[in-house]
Order: structure tokens, then sequence, then C-alpha cells
């Protein structure tokens, strides 16, 4: 197995492995350490059954049931199905197209570690993919805020909430969501999050709030509170903290939801159609220190 890095901050793509097959040991805790190292890993070509995507994902933690309860692959419904496909007049999968930046489940109790995504059918226009996904790096946005910033946040804490990002996407255009109803409100509630947490796999910090659910730091006055969230949302996504995957069909792609913001770009028409699998991985595992302890550095570059 070896890895080929994308840029200085973050991303590389996977090689010499087939995720169709059981990680062994050694596998899964390179696969770890680099998830973490790395924040985004490509594994191309793969070709994967709804159960083998499944497998691969829990070797990271425990597999989140999406609230919506919607769009769910038959007999695996932590396999989720994102699409813009519409057959026999009715959509097969939630459409993941203009969410914005933000970072999965942090508007919950029981956090993300990461999302598992695997293409499928991927849009393209003139030869060009489409739908391509961002990401940021939030060790690096992390170390370049200012000392003042830095001692004002670290014991601070900010809450999420699920539905401002379910209602900025259903007012979209063309958005066929529904608003939640009290049963899905009930089941994610607003939830306190310390903005600054320390990578329980590479011990390092990371700035811990995002646009898509960050709603107010607990405790401040209001207007203080919109000034320093509006200015840690324009520094962590400056251009030099960001890379961006371009999609190819039968590409998995995993990322740390701890370290990187990311957001789905929506440059592809209703006619484009893409098909994504997902599924997403929860932090019960990786904050355990003897699963974190797991974890190896020694990569070998390509």
């Amino acid at each position: 197995m070896r890895f080929r890095r994308h840029n200085a901050s973050l991303g590389a793509d996977v090689l010499g492995v087939d995720l169709s097959q059981t990680l062994n040991a050694d596998q899964a805790a390179m696969l770890l350490g680099a998830l973490a190292t790395f924040g985004a890993l490509r594994f191309p070509d793969q070709h994967l059954l709804p159960a083998e995507l499944k497998a691969f994902a829990a070797s990271f933690g425990s597999l989140e049931i999406n609230v919506a309860g919607a769009f769910q692959e038959p007999e695996h419904p932590e396999v989720m199905i994102l699409s813009n496909i519409i057959r026999d007049g009715k959509p097969i999968g939630l459409s993941d197209a203009g969410q914005d930046w933000h970072t999965d489940m942090s508007y919950s109790a029981e956090i993300a570690f990461a999302n598992v995504l695997y293409g499928l059918v991927i849009p393209r226009r003139d030869g060009v993919a489409l739908g391509s996904t961002e990401f940021a790096d939030m060790y690096a946005a992390y170390d370049d805020l200012p000392d003042d910033v830095k001692a004002k946040i670290e014991a601070a804490t900010a809450t999420h909430d699920f539905n401002k990002f379910w209602e900025a996407m259903r007012a979209r255009p063309g958005s066929t969501r529904a608003p939640l109803s009290p049963e899905q409100r009930a089941k994610k509630p607003p939830v306190s999050q310390r903005m600054v947490l320390r990578h329980p796999v590479t011990g390092r910090r990371i700035l811990y709030a995002n646009p898509g659910y960050t709603m107010f730091i607990d405790g401040w006055d209001r207007a203080e509170s919109d000034a320093m969230l509006e200015c840690l949302f324009a520094h962590q996504l400056q251009p030099k903290y960001r890379f961006t995957h371009r999609w190819t069909e039968n590409d998995i792609l995993i990322w740390d939801d701890l370290s990187t913001l990311h957001n789905a770009i929506p440059d592809y028409r209703p006619d484009e159609h893409r098909l994504i699998k997902r599924c997403q991985v929860m932090a019960d595992r990786v904050f355990d220190p003897a699963f974190a302890a797991t974890a190896r550095f020694d990569f070998e570059m390509a």
C-alpha cells in the first residue's frame, strides 16, 4: 500500500489496496494514521457491494443511520444514497448539491470521525468531471490563528444546530426537502461543542467550528459572537487551506471530519446525473486511546 500526496496540506491517493477485501491489522493501522495525517484519502478504481462498503467504513467506528431516514440502501440502512437521478418520477437519492461548508455531525452530541463516499455515476460536461468535493484544513487554520484569538476560544464552546443546515438546503432553488418533523428535531436538538479540539490520533489542535451548523459562541454577547464567528469562517476558508477532489467513477473517498471542513460543489444540471453512496463513521472508536494508539505513520510514498 502506497500513498501519493495531493498538496502540502491536504489529501492523498492510496494505491495497492482492494477495499472489497477485509483490511488486515497493518492496513487498518496505516489507514488510520494516514487519514488523521492527510485529512482525505482517495482510493481509485474500487468495486464494492453495499455490504463491502459498509464493512470498510466500519473499520474506523460505528456507522450512523441518518436522522432523515430516507434514501438508504435496502438491507443496509447505514449506506445512504446521494443522487439527483429521477426514476419513474421519483428521486432515487437525497441531493447533496450546494451544501456549503460544514463538518458532518458537529450538530450531534456524538460527533463524527469520518465520511466514506463511493462515486458510481459522475456528471461530466465536455469531458470535465463536475460535482467536485472541496476540503479545508482545520489543523493549519488553527495553527495560523493569532495568539489572542487562540486564547479567547481555547476553552469556549459553541452551539451547533442541524436545523440551520437543513433549512439552508431547503431554501436552495429546486429543493424538494420537507421541513424536519418535530420527531426528527427531537432526535437532533442543538448541542454545544468545544471550539478547539485535540485530535485523538495526531494530538494536534483543530479549529472545530463551521458555517453550516455553528450558531453562536456560548455565553458571549451575541454581537461579539457573530463578529468572532464571521472572522473565523473567513479565516478557515482561505484558499491556502483548501484542496479540491475531482471525482472519477469508482473512486472511494474517505475524509477526517475532525480535521477538515468540506463542501459539495453544485455545478451540474438536473440532467447531468450523479450517484454517490455514503457511510458516516462516528467518533466512538477514535476517541478510545487504545484504538487511536494503533495508528501507524511509516507511510510508503509513491
